[in-house]
């Protein structure tokens, strides 16, 4: 595959988006589809898988085919909250200081094994992620439109590692779990990796700059009706009452709900929610933003388990 500098034609821009990076990355259908509801829903995205699943692929193919600026920053125990937002350097010969900007000022930041750095520095995404502005020494920076974090974390490694506080991981709109590919799609990447002579894989450019904005828009206007936002409460309401949950979504959850599912829907081609839509989304924005009963851990009981419980108690409205 070559590098283009001009769209791909052909089809919608969502579905060139999709096909280019389903085309990189291989067997991972519904990480492609998560990635880029959050997007179009204006969030952000948390990767969890173990390591060589292609997390950190994805999130450079979504850059190449979105035409955006592109960083990554390898979290590490040593990371200092001025190496990701930057500092105020003083220049003697102008007598003045001058702003040395950090990684995150970009439009795609992937912060790897951001578990892997301590509370301090991660905190210093927070308003980032949901502000798109940080503060450095009083005065306030704004980032650009289109700024979207893609983190990673190893699930299974947790030796040396800071997990990420609720309110951290409140900040991600999605986390999705990265598996590893069907056997098909794993030998075509073999293969693939063997014809390219080992190079990396290019994504072109799909969309144009001007295209993003609107697409967003898009996503943010798709109709729902009354039920489906009463689906959505009941939803959020039914986590709260099971007597395995410790703590159940909140109702900023049930907006996120609400904007991935409207996300989803204009993905889909559709200018309406379903119920459908509101299904699959459901695990990837939910998963992370429920606490889970100490007796229901040592069971075996996972906050997928209850929300697809959840999923089969409340009443699909026709």
């Amino acid at each position: 595959m070559t590098t283009s500098s001009t769209p791909a034609t052909g089809g919608s821009p969502l579905e060139r988006l999709t096909a280019a990076l389903e085309s990189t990355v291989l067997g991972q259908r519904h990480v492609v589809a998560d990635l880029v509801t959050a997007f179009l829903a204006r969030g952000h995205v948390l990767l969890e898988g173990v390591p060589g699943v292609a997390k950190t692929l994805t999130a450079r193919s979504m850059a190449s085919a979105l035409g955006l600026d592109f960083t990554r920053v390898q979290f590490t125990p040593d990371l200092m909250p001025s190496d990701i937002l930057g500092t105020n350097v003083f220049r003697p010969q102008e007598n003045a200081f001058h702003l040395m900007k950090g990684p995150v000022f970009t439009e795609l930041l992937v912060a790897d094994e951001i578990n892997r750095t301590p509370p301090k520095t991660q905190a210093a995404l927070l308003e980032a992620m949901e502000e798109r502005q940080v503060t450095i020494d009083g005065k306030t920076h704004v980032l650009p439109p289109h700024f979207f974090v893609v983190a990673t974390q190893n699930p299974l490694e947790l030796e040396g590692t800071y997990p990420l506080p609720e309110a951290q991981l409140d900040r991600f709109l999605m986390r999705v779990r990265v598996g590893y590919p069907p056997p098909e799609a794993e030998l075509d990447m073999v293969r693939g990796f063997h014809q390219r002579e080992g190079k990396l894989a290019q994504v072109p450019r799909v969309l144009e700059t001007t295209t993003l904005a609107e697409l967003q828009a898009q996503a943010a206007r798709v109709a729902c009706d009354d039920s489906i936002l009463s689906y959505v409460v009941k939803l959020i309401r039914e986590t709260r009452a099971n007597p395995r949950v410790r703590l159940g979504a909140s109702p900023r959850s049930a907006q996120a709900l609400l904007a991935a599912a409207k996300a989803r829907a204009a993905l889909n081609g559709s200018d309406f929610v379903t119920p459908d839509d509101v299904k699959n989304v459901c695990p990837s924005v939910l998963n992370h933003r429920l606490i889970l009963k100490a007796e229901a851990e040592v069971e075996g009981l996972t906050a997928d388990d209850v929300l697809r419980q959840t999923l089969e108690r409340v009443q699909v409205p026709r």
